[in-house]
């Protein structure tokens, strides 16, 4: 009898489990799909499975936003998702103006500092002055708050015509001043500087923009009109931009019906681009500035301008963008920049340097790659890829498969550079400084008329005295042999950056790249004649 009662209360107990078993299985298969209830694309079942039958409520959108953005990741690593919120910024820096308030700052211990207000725009028709400190806008808080630039930007930037309100902290007083200014237009320059080295003209380009060929020309033509017959094009950490503005500026320097760039893809017939011979500025010698942070529209220009032998190309090996992406406008306001084809120079290489899809990581520690085998400072520690050899016009022989290698190799300068600097300069306590010390000092400064007398008034003073005090007395101690090897680089920042906050980049850059080693090797090359590559 005992061993029976057992056996009945095992056998309905295993019963009742293997029916929940059951039971279970048949109502998971039932609502997995397992019947073909969905068919089609993949992505919307998977979807609207979850928006119907999921445990929680789940916000559906932001997964599509989400598997969207992985998806278009696990393309080339130049293939992007644009949203909303990001494009507009993104499409400032491109098409050459934005509407703000027409100031620049910066945010020492995290209060607004107005640098300079530009001359004309809307924050300086109604009294906002450089060195003046934005507290607060449209009534809220923004000093000690911890908030990016990006964020101050976007706040500060908004619909033209519409209307923003500061409360400006002035000089030494506690009260705020407030002002009113309506947002308008504010160009959004691509050329950083230009001015003549003697008979050299020298321009500094900062993107390709949509207005970058019109200043490019301006700037060429006040050059020309200065006695410069001769030029550099200056494209460093130049990361590209619109590629009909490259061919543009390519087409100033070559004669007609020679090649400047071509494009080809899957989906993407060939497409070739050659110059029309109407350009000014065909015969005048030329040299070209790259580094390894040279990219796309830059990489174009200046591999033109090497495969036809028209000039020299002096720095480092550029970054190796080749590829060519379409802008596709998505309904909620979002845009795909999808790869659509990639681009040649005129011997036929693709400088597009090798990727893996979907693993844009690792693409993006190429630099860090590079840095580290020693390729900014040793020429022959670049290996190029010996299969990918190709010809320029003359018969040089130039290398596909990773950037544009320069005729005349500049190693990263950095003889000068010590701990003491390294550390006055990540702490950003000389930057502290020079703010301080232009604002102390702003009546004064602000009355020189040019930069140059201002620059000669700051090499009488005992600037790098004032500023070891200063950074000792936040933490720095002195270190008299390290101040010395790097006195010059600091007093060469120090003038220029004071320079900068009264006369722009037009007084900055003179100062800051006196002594610039890639400049004054193509002021070398133009002057003496060397800027023609040998050819066969």
């Amino acid at each position: 009898m005992r061993r029976n009662s057992r056996l009945d209360l095992f056998v309905p107990v295993a019963l009742a489990a293997i029916i929940s078993v059951l039971c279970g299985y048949f109502a998971g298969s039932r609502l997995s799909g397992k019947h073909p209830l969905y068919v089609g694309n993949k992505i919307d079942a998977i979807l609207s499975i979850i928006d119907q039958q999921y445990v929680d409520t789940v916000n559906v959108r932001q997964l599509i936003e989400t598997a969207a953005t992985n998806l278009v990741n696990e393309l080339d690593p130049h293939s992007k998702l644009i949203s909303v919120e990001e494009l507009q910024t993104v499409t400032d820096n491109l098409e050459g103006s934005f509407s703000g308030i027409g100031v620049s700052f910066t945010t020492p211990s995290d209060t607004i500092l107005i640098t300079s207000v530009i001359s004309g725009g809307p924050a300086e028709k109604v009294g906002i002055l450089p060195f003046d400190r934005i507290i607060t806008i449209d009534d809220s808080t923004y000093a000690g708050k911890g908030i990016t630039n990006t964020q101050i930007m976007r706040t500060l930037r908004g619909v033209k015509d519409t209307r923003v309100k500061l409360g400006i902290q002035r000089g030494g007083s506690s009260e705020l001043i407030y002002f009113e200014v309506t947002r308008g237009d504010v160009p959004n320059y691509s050329i950083d500087v230009s001015y003549a080295l003697g008979n050299i003209g020298y321009i500094r380009m900062n993107t390709f923009a949509r207005t970058t060929y019109n200043e490019f020309i301006t700037a060429l033509a006040n050059l020309r009109e200065n006695g410069c017959d001769r030029y550099i094009i200056d494209l460093r950490s130049n990361r590209g931009g619109y590629l009909d503005i490259a061919i543009r500026m390519a087409n100033e320097f070559l004669p007609s019906n020679r090649l400047i760039v071509y494009m080809e893809g899957n989906a993407y017939k060939r497409q070739s681009f050659y110059a029309d011979g109407s350009g000014s500025f065909q015969q005048a010698p030329l040299a070209v500035l790259v580094d390894e942070m040279s990219g796309s529209a830059s990489e174009v220009f200046a591999g033109t301008v090497q495969d036809n032998d028209r000039g020299l190309i002096i720095g480092r090996r550029t970054y190796g963008k080749g590829l060519v992406q379409n802008s596709i406008m998505m309904d909620d306001g979002s845009e795909l920049r999808l790869t659509v084809a990639r681009y040649y120079t005129p011997s036929g290489r693709c400088i597009q340097k090798t990727y893996e899809m979907g693993k844009s990581e690792e693409y993006d520690q190429d630099l860090n790659v590079r840095f580290r085998h020693g390729e900014f400072y040793i020429a022959d520690s670049i290996k190029m890829d010996e299969s990918l050899q190709f010809k320029t016009k003359g018969g040089r022989m130039v290398y596909g498969g990773g950037g544009i290698m320069p005729d005349l190799f500049i190693p990263l300068d950095t003889g000068n550079i010590t701990s003491y600097y390294d550390a006055v300069i990540n702490s950003g306590i000389l930057y502290q400084f020079i703010l301080e010390y232009s604002e102390r000092n702003h009546t004064e400064l602000s009355a020189y008329k040019s930069y140059e007398d201002l620059y000669a008034h700051l090499k009488q003073q005992p600037l790098i005295t004032e500023f070891t005090d200063y950074a000792e007395a936040r933490g720095i101690r002195k270190r008299p042999t390290l101040i010395q090897i790097s006195r010059e680089l600091m007093e060469t920042a120090i003038h220029a950056y004071i320079v900068r906050n009264f006369f722009d980049s037009a007084g900055f850059y003179p100062i800051f790249q006196k002594d610039d080693s890639t400049i004054l090797q193509a002021v070398q090359a133009l002057r003496d004649g060397t800027w023609e590559p040998e050819v066969p």
